[in-house]
């Protein structure tokens, strides 16, 4: 670490959105602990576990692209401002729901539908705004790294916190901390200075510019293999938390406090890569460090899945935090540096749906296989299939020039 990690602390918008997204992810990781810890605690089902996850992360795969173009075409700060306020009022009914009613699984999986629906949105605009809140774009690298640092400090409180509070006062008391952690990011969007929104003339409709957004990608194979192996990777590989708590419960014998430490463990490896991602001079190979983190992120998971004490676990869950970590960021700055403005929206949008459209299906994939044989050998065959993703894209990646 050294004093170019923090350089784009320098800009005041962008040290704004740090401290308010910081707080409010905390409690996204709270309530996110808190819906799948009591969903399999209801149900006892891998299957269904992967069905919740497959439900909250599902809609941005079909919404994502419309909210790319969305980004493209209207001010991304007030998107981005209605899409807060949208997740706090979320967060709030979550609480409504469990303090006050007699719930079931359905409540909390639909209400889970609408908190995807609503990240559809919210990425895009979340993503490529970033530009405008740094005063240099020479550190536009340098704040998407950040905001990982920022996304993985909360990974490493949140689920640690919201373990103890499942165990000592319930679900509901971490869904209440989640809707009150919206106020800081609100506030500190109202506070920031950015400049003045021009409206552009729109000649073409909506639809028109999904397909421009596909055709960029098509005449620009070095963004689209990017989002090819994101896809690969998210489908069958990323949604490996999904069977945490199963593993926290059968195969370590834990109980809430256990499994809050594993996706906390995974959080420790993920800020470790995301301070060495800031650290790194800009001029820096990053596409030979996709290969080595994506390795990694393989290895770590095929370990933790043939470990069966808490100390190796916990090692092998900083090790896939620190891979994963790596490889989602990594792609996530190649595109945002080597795209086109104007497109720069869509082409979020995509790497959103890459994201966060394939791990639901991945993890209802995952969530099926682990129901016929077991936790634990569907881990295992989730590093194997990393390795096997990494080398088939190894020629590409290695080959590639600098962008």
């Amino acid at each position: 670490m050294n004093i170019n990690t923090f350089r784009a602390f320098q800009s005041r918008n962008y040290r704004l959105f740090f401290a308010g997204q910081s707080i409010s992810l905390m409690g996204t990781w709270m309530q996110r602990t808190a819906v799948y810890w009591v969903i399999y605690m209801q149900t006892n089902s891998a299957f269904i576990l992967g069905l919740s996850v497959f439900a909250s992360q599902f809609p941005s795969f079909l919404f994502s692209l419309l909210g790319g173009t969305i980004a493209d075409r209207y001010d991304r700060f007030k998107v981005l401002l209605f899409t807060q306020i949208a997740s706090m009022v979320q967060a709030i009914v979550m609480t409504l729901v469990v303090v006050f009613t007699d719930y079931s699984v359905v409540e909390l999986i639909c209400l889970s539908v609408l908190l995807g629906i609503v990240n559809a949105f919210d990425v895009p605009a979340r993503q490529s705004l970033v530009h405008y809140m740094v005063e240099r774009k020479e550190d536009v690298g340098n704040a998407i790294a950040l905001n990982s640092t920022m996304v993985n400090l909360a990974r490493l409180i949140g689920p640690a916190v919201a373990g103890f509070i499942l165990e000592t006062f319930g679900a509901g008391i971490c869904f209440m901390l989640n809707a009150l952690s919206f106020i800081a990011v609100i506030v500190s969007l109202l506070a920031m200075k950015l400049p003045t929104y021009i409206p552009q003339a729109h000649t073409q409709k909506m639809l028109t510019d999904l397909k421009d957004g596909l055709h960029y990608l098509k005449s620009t194979p070095s963004l689209g293999i990017l989002i090819l192996l994101l896809s690969l990777m998210s489908l069958l590989v990323l949604p490996y938390t999904t069977l945490f708590p199963i593993i926290a419960k059968e195969t370590l014998g834990g109980d809430a406090t256990i499994y809050g430490y594993l996706n906390s463990f995974v959080g420790v490896g993920a800020l470790s890569g995301a301070i060495l991602l800031a650290s790194l001079r800009t001029n820096s190979n990053l596409r030979k460090l996709l290969i080595i983190a994506s390795t990694l992120f393989g290895l770590g998971i095929l370990f933790f899945a043939l470990s069966h004490t808490l100390i190796f676990s916990f090692l092998f869950c900083i090790l896939a935090g620190f891979g994963m970590m790596l490889h989602v960021t990594i792609i996530n700055t190649l595109l945002q540096t080597t795209s086109s403005s104007e497109m720069r929206g869509r082409v979020i949008s995509y790497f959103a749906m890459a994201f966060f459209g394939m791990q639901p299906l991945g993890a209802l994939l995952i969530g099926t296989i682990s129901h016929y044989i077991g936790a634990a050998e569907t881990l295992l065959l989730e590093g194997c299939s990393a390795l096997l993703i990494i080398a088939l894209f190894l020629p590409y990646l290695w080959n590639a020039k600098r962008p």
